[in-house]
């Protein structure tokens, strides 16, 4: 008989399967292929600002799909048997990070790479930028969750949680930016980006789940 987590974490896998998990990946498409004509054809130009262009169109497909992390389970019960589930409710939320991270960040961390050539970034750039967003969206997804959990009960909450969560991603988005750039030696705002994301890994479960449970009371 399958765990509590693998449960949850089987059953987000399923749902984002069945639709919404290439969402993000066509929303940093459009980010990317948008951004050229309001620089221009100046092929030197969006090489240096490659890097920071990719990663703030990772930022926000991630951003976009906060929206479905926890309002399905608010919205058929199933945030009920999370409380009432064995094990702890940090973990089961944990463990719904977990799923989101990997339908929503994983692609887009294999996505930049290739669209890194639209802007003429080249090949060590574009794995640097990989490294860096393969370190900085589980930071983001475990801030996404604790700004879903908060809005989880209120009625278009959606619509809140890039607004609460885009500040405190700032930081995430610094690093990520500095870890990608070529002029600079990236392993120490990697080591920073490695920190911010085992901190927000450790804190974002526990916060979330304490929104859930200030909710439910």
């Amino acid at each position: 008989m399958p765990s509590p987590l693998s449960a949850v974490l089987n059953r987000d896998l399923a749902l984002a399967r069945g639709g919404g998990a290439g969402l993000g990946v066509v929303f940093f498409l459009l980010v990317v292929t948008v951004t050229p004509f309001a620089v221009g054809p100046d092929l030197p130009l969006l090489g240096r600002i490659g890097p920071a262009i990719l990663w703030l169109g990772a930022l926000l497909a991630t951003l976009l799909g906060l929206d479905r992390l926890l309002q399905a389970d608010h919205e058929d019960g199933g945030l009920d048997l999370m409380h009432l589930a064995p094990a702890p409710l940090e973990l089961v939320v944990a463990a719904k990070i977990l799923a989101h991270w990997l339908t929503t960040g994983v692609p887009l961390v294999v996505a930049a790479p290739l669209f890194a050539v639209m802007l003429d970034v080249g090949p060590q750039t574009s794995l640097k930028v990989a490294a860096s967003l393969l370190l900085g969206t589980p930071a983001l997804a475990c801030l996404g969750a604790v700004g879903a959990a908060l809005t989880v009960g209120l009625r278009r909450g959606g619509l809140l949680v890039p607004v609460l969560i885009l500040p405190l991603a700032i930081p995430v988005l610094i690093f990520g930016v500095a870890a990608s750039d070529p002029a600079r030696d990236g392993f120490g705002p990697l080591g920073v980006l490695a920190g911010l994301a085992l901190g927000y890994a450790v804190l974002g479960p526990v916060a979330a789940a304490a929104a859930l449970r200030l909710l439910r009371d």
